[in-house]
């Protein structure tokens, strides 16, 4: 695709207020630092603005900048229309339609059609994260990331959902959230066809079909799929509980624990038993019911092989294996690994003294 570089001529009319003194071509123009477009104080007649009083050294960057006032935009795109009003950003927009990206990056190759654009992702490589949040002094690589990381200490909340009223920190996240409205969920897994909404849930998915778990404590090494779960879990370490009960003012680490207590107040029970009709609070109680009628035995000692309907038995069990016996009879010196078989063991010696 080849497009040609052409510029509309403004017309004069549109700038009958700009004031330019005959002298001003003697303007002299600042060559360092941040404002070097700026007029430097030479006693001569300023090229100056008369919407908001700036001056400039030189006339053309006065017409450049009144077209900020005036609206106009006089390069536009043949393709698709667009107008701009600086040339540079007009000459940047050309390069969408004809797929040039001269600024390569010299470590991996990746190319880019803005050079601000490929400074930004060389950061990935050298590390470089120059924008820090002065509130908790999180680092990020680019202003954009910090500025929607700053939202999380403010709360500020500015894209909205018109479903349902929803709001969140930033647009990406507000785009993700529409697709539960839509019911659109374009990730579907190769191995069990459920599909999802977002990309991340996805990819975490998968990793329960590959075994895959890169998220790891440093603590206890467990490792996870997820890392929000990884972020759950580092606060049994820490003892940070930020899930409380509005009732009763119990903490939890986990919200799960919590939505599992709240039901404590609601009485909520809503696992039924098919067998029996008994209802219980949460599905793992309702599972080790469920054993009562089917006699299933999961959990096996590997000791003797025993067999119990729940892992609390079989735990209770596994101390009659273990040689630790903390519980000795002052009577007769026999120990047991059980506070309660040595209080029934004693009843033999105070029956024997009746």
């Amino acid at each position: 695709m080849s497009l040609e570089l052409s510029t509309v001529r403004t017309r004069g009319s549109l700038y009958s207020g700009i004031q330019v003194s005959p002298g001003d071509t003697r303007c002299e123009r600042n060559s360092e630092g941040p404002g070097k477009d700026m007029l430097i104080d030479t006693g001569r007649s300023p090229c100056e603005c008369q919407q908001c009083g700036r001056a400039f050294s030189r006339n053309c960057l006065l017409i450049k900048h009144q077209r900020s006032h005036a609206g106009v935009k006089p390069y536009e795109c043949n393709e698709c229309g667009k107008a701009f009003r600086e040339r540079a950003d007009f000459v940047r927009h050309l390069m969408i339609h004809t797929g040039e990206k001269p600024y390569k990056c010299t470590e991996c190759g990746k190319a880019f059609n803005r050079r601000s654009y490929l400074s930004q992702h060389q950061r990935i490589h050298t590390g470089e994260k120059p924008y820090a949040c002065t509130e908790c002094g999180k680092h990020f690589t680019q202003h954009s990331n910090l500025v929607q990381h700053q939202r999380t200490h403010t709360g500020e909340k500015r894209f909205s959902c018109k479903a349902c009223g929803k709001a969140f920190c930033d647009s990406s996240s507000l785009s993700r959230h529409k697709r539960i409205h839509a019911d659109k969920k374009p990730y579907e897994c190769s191995e069990c066809g459920k599909v999802f909404a977002q990309l991340c849930a996805f990819v975490g998915h998968q990793r329960t079909h590959s075994g895959e778990t890169p998220f790891e404590c440093k603590e206890c090494k467990k490792t996870f799929c997820y890392k929000f779960s990884l972020t759950q879990h580092m606060w049994v370490h820490t003892g940070k509980k930020p899930f409380e009960c509005s009732e009763c003012g119990k903490a939890f680490s986990l919200r799960v624990r919590l939505s599992q207590h709240q039901k404590i107040h609601t009485g909520e029970k809503p696992y039924q038993c098919p067998e029996c009709g008994k209802a219980f609070s949460f599905s793992s109680k309702l599972s080790r019911h469920r054993r009562i009628h089917t006699g299933e035995k999961a959990f096996v000692c590997g000791k003797c092989g025993a067999a119990f309907g729940q892992r609390a038995y079989l735990t209770q069990h596994q101390l009659t294996h273990r040689e630790e016996r903390h519980f000795e009879c002052n009577h007769c010196g026999k120990s047991f690994g059980w506070k309660h078989h040595l209080t029934r063991h004693l009843r033999i010696h105070t029956e024997k003294l009746h």
